[in-house]
């Protein structure tokens, strides 16, 4: 079938590819360094607890299986090792089928550690991952050239990552329509950059310009992917370029970096292909029936997406093979933070000595400039800001963050950049409370050196100690 492959686009798989499994490479690294505090035997949403209450169909993997942090761990570890392979381009040196079934080890491995991540992995691009990774299975390797119809589905799944967070703006809130938003949205997204003071101080015309171009490319420039080329490297080219203008205003995890990844695949590189027999007629019938499976389960999300009532990141079935995707649909005016501290002090009071701790990339200290994590994912960091939403956020896994606080837990302080109190003497109570944080202005920050006001708002947990039923662990 001489219609079945696209030679033209050797190098773009090849820049796709590598790009792809660095993503994966970051992924797994911060499932590696993270997981034991978050999901862990003795985690603030284990593992086990979750796996007792929930059969293989509705959470697929290999921990339904077996599951210990030992193996946890030499999963997230092998994930590591054949991510820096694939980026390596071992697949390349591979069979066609043996370069498959290299690339569905970190589909797999991932997919099974999101299927028990719980609210710690609700996020869209964990989904973006799956389905992208998922795909690269198909792609094949040297001895074939790139299919068009996987060519095809990366292509669907980009315009669904920019249609649909297109469409989640102008349906959700106004200033999104009145090219406001961006008066609020770098001060209160989840985690600023170090540049997003400078973008909050943008003049607001300029803003309006944004948000206004931001609307043309998520909404026009995703159809002309479809187009013929030169078209659709033009457009691909322009959402890299709208990407990376995310990228430096805040930090979205691999968010912006996946959808770099997908757009990748568009460009159409200036290479001359090598010559290749044609692909086995086992691998043309394997690509054609995954491609018939994907487009029929994307009716599940185009629905969603035209739908009034459309929902953000949305996963239609347990494998993540095709879901919808959005961001932003509403954007807060005020910033609030949760600020937690502990005293060593027998009875606390308003005037004990309360020490702050501090976390590695939410806000915290006022003079404490924010950091460039992404593409790392910080997933304390971030719930930390959902739970300032609305405390309802933090109902699963607040009370048992404070626990751990209250017991030095070692896996816990790792997630933080500083505990205040020596590995040997955990402080007695743990309290919250919230704060109004806003960006400071120029004048401010040349006189306090602070990026950041805050001011009292209220309570947000009052001063809790260990009990002595809390200090045994199931």
């Amino acid at each position: 079938m001489a219609w079945f492959t696209a030679p033209d686009y050797w190098l773009s798989r090849l820049v796709f590819q590598r790009a792809l499994a660095g993503v994966y490479l970051v992924a797994f690294l911060t499932a590696a360094r993270q997981f034991r505090a978050l999901i862990g035997e003795h985690g603030m949403l284990p593992v086990p607890r979750l796996l007792a209450r929930t059969p293989f169909r509705q959470a697929p993997g290999i921990f339904q299986l077996h599951y210990t942090d030992r193996f946890f761990a030499a999963c997230a570890g092998t994930g590591c090792a054949v991510s820096a392979a694939l980026a390596a381009g071992l697949d390349s040196r591979l069979p066609l089928w043996a370069g498959m079934l290299l690339w569905l080890v970190p589909w797999v491995l991932y997919l099974s550690i999101v299927n028990v991540g719980q609210t710690w992995y609700a996020f869209g691009w964990e989904s973006l991952l799956l389905e992208v990774g998922f795909l690269a299975v198909f792609l094949g390797n040297d001895e074939v050239a790139p299919p068009v119809v996987v060519l095809f589905l990366l292509r669907w799944v980009l315009f669904r990552v920019e249609f649909g967070a297109g469409l989640i703006k102008l349906r959700g809130d106004a200033c999104w329509r009145k090219l406001t938003c961006l008066d609020f949205h770098h001060e209160t997204q989840p985690m600023p950059g170090p540049l997003s003071w400078f973008f909050h101080h943008l003049p607001r015309p300029l803003h309006r310009v944004e948000v206004a171009a931001n609307h043309v490319t998520q909404l026009i420039v995703p159809v002309l992917l479809f187009t013929p080329q030169p078209i659709a490297t033009a457009a691909a080219s322009l959402m890299i370029a709208t990407q990376m203008w995310l990228v430096l205003s805040g930090n979205f995890s691999w968010l912006n970096w996946i959808t770099i990844v997908l757009a990748l695949s568009a460009i159409r590189f200036p290479h001359t292909p090598p010559h290749v027999p044609d692909p086995p007629l086992w691998y043309e019938a394997v690509v054609v029936a995954v491609a018939a499976l994907l487009l029929w389960l994307s009716h599940r999300p185009v629905r969603n997406m035209i739908s009034r009532r459309q929902i953000m990141n949305r996963s239609f079935d347990p494998l993540h093979l095709v879901n919808s995707y959005g961001a932003f649909g509403t954007v807060s005016r005020v910033r609030h933070e949760v600020v937690v501290e502990g005293t060593t002090d027998a009875v606390p009071r308003e005037d004990s000595d309360w020490r702050e701790y501090e976390f590695r990339g939410k806000p915290g200290d006022p003079r404490r400039w924010p950091r460039q994590f992404a593409p790392y994912h910080l997933r304390l960091d971030w719930m930390m800001w959902f739970a300032a939403l609305s405390p309802g956020y933090a109902d699963p896994w607040f009370g048992a963050l404070v626990e751990r606080l209250l017991e030095n837990d070692r896996d816990t302080l790792r997630l933080l950049r500083r505990s205040p109190f020596p590995p040997d003497a955990p402080p007695h109570f743990v309290r919250a409370r919230l704060f109004r944080y806003r960006y400071t202005s120029w004048r401010e920050l040349r006189e306090t050196g602070a990026c950041w006001e805050r001011t009292f708002v209220r309570e947000f947990l009052p001063p809790t100690r260990l009990a002595a039923a809390e200090t045994q662990r199931p």
